[in-house]
């Protein structure tokens, strides 16, 4: 009964497709804040050189 437990990986894909989502999810957060620090900045420039 052990070594079946043990051998089970039926529960491990569900795990690794919410460890897959994260890992996205906080790529996707760190680049669009980086985009809009980004974009800022560009609006930023040229309402100063309209000025």
């Amino acid at each position: 009964m052990i070594r079946k437990f043990l051998s089970d990986e039926t529960g491990l894909e569900l795990s690794e497709y919410a460890v897959a989502a994260a890992l996205i999810a906080l790529a996707t957060v760190g680049a669009f804040q980086l985009l809009g620090t980004n974009i800022t900045t560009k609006i930023t420039s040229v309402a100063n050189n309209v000025k």
